[in-house]
């Protein structure tokens, strides 16, 4: 066996050390194009872009958002994962697209295991149940003795076939026995719109979307899917009544595996104190969403344990992929 002089590694050390920062130092020398896969304009594209802006003036380029929604987010995630692993494009990606688009489609075109790697956790946002603010219900418990009383016709708005928010109220419905008529809507403000026009009972999506027509005073919390309470939202936590309930909405910035360990640690370390920041914690929560700073291993860590449970979620209800 040959033995390799002690200077000799310590040399190499250093010289990978080296290139790990000449790699992070060079990056990035070009604009960064964020793929966002759901559509202009909606909350999470809204979160996205102020992380974007950020970004860019903390690497002094430009962070393009790239749009591309539809289909779970297939169109957006299966472009990042085929993207080259340079840094040059990454992504902004709410829970669904990473953790339930796998699971509901037979072919999603990309696999989260092996495609792409978590860079930065960006935040956690719960979802909230809300009904009319006429109606006599106010709290999960009123829901379920409402629809016991009716079995079969009480209908539930769902923001979008297989969605997050769509199953996070399916597993209301089946943790309060209540059996609920399940009406699936293209878009969430479609949902809403079915709630306010008195054509469902009550509809659950994020709090950015339903938090200003509870405080208008046209539709009411009863409930908020998070473990706990949330600061701002007068509503309590569905675990309250149906113990060890929930169902939580997060944002991470993704990269395609293979993006080069320096870049992906300059991004997380960029997000975090982007995310830390009291300008940006500030407009995070006006949009219902609770910064998370997690270094690289504890991104993907939160990845991993999040796909645990959308898979137990999508088994309990009997979830078929189309």
């Amino acid at each position: 066996m040959t033995l390799i002089p002690t200077r000799h590694v310590l040399r190499a050390a250093v010289l990978l050390l080296t290139l790990g920062s000449t790699t992070a130092m060079a990056w990035p020398s070009k604009p960064v194009r964020m793929i966002v896969p759901v559509g202009a304009g909606s909350a999470p594209d809204v979160i996205a872009r102020i992380v974007g802006d950020k970004l860019a003036a903390a690497w002094g380029q430009g962070v393009v958002v790239d749009n591309r929604p539809g289909a779970g987010g297939i169109p957006g995630m299966s472009a990042l994962a085929r993207s080259a692993p340079d840094g040059y494009v990454i992504g902004f990606v709410p829970a669904a697209m990473g953790t339930i688009t796998p699971l509901v489609f037979k072919n999603p075109q990309f696999n989260p295991g092996t495609d792409l790697t978590p860079a930065a956790t960006v935040g956690i946002s719960p979802l909230m149940l809300v009904v009319p603010a006429a109606s006599d219900i106010r709290s999960v418990s009123d829901l379920a003795t409402h629809a016991k009383a009716q079995p079969g016709k009480v209908n539930f708005a769902a923001p979008q076939l297989n969605s997050l928010p769509h199953l996070a109220g399916e597993m209301v419905s089946k943790a309060g026995g209540m059996g609920m008529f399940t009406v699936p809507y293209r878009t969430p403000p479609e949902a809403v719109a079915a709630v306010l026009a008195g054509d469902a009972l009550f509809t659950v999506d994020g709090v950015p979307g339903l938090l200003p027509h509870v405080k208008s005073g046209r539709l009411r919390a009863v409930g908020v899917t998070s473990a706990t309470r949330q600061p701002g939202i007068d509503a309590p936590a569905v675990a309250e009544t149906y113990a060890g309930y929930e169902a939580i909405g997060w944002f991470q910035i993704i990269v395609p595996a293979g993006t080069p360990a320096a870049i992906v640690e300059r991004i997380n370390a960029d997000v975090n104190r982007i995310t830390a920041s009291p300008e940006v914690t500030v407009r995070l929560g006006e949009l219902g969403v609770s910064p998370r700073q997690d270094s690289v291993a504890g991104a993907r860590e939160f990845f991993v344990q999040q796909q645990a449970a959308m898979k137990h979620l999508v088994n309990e209800l009997g979830v078929q992929p189309q």
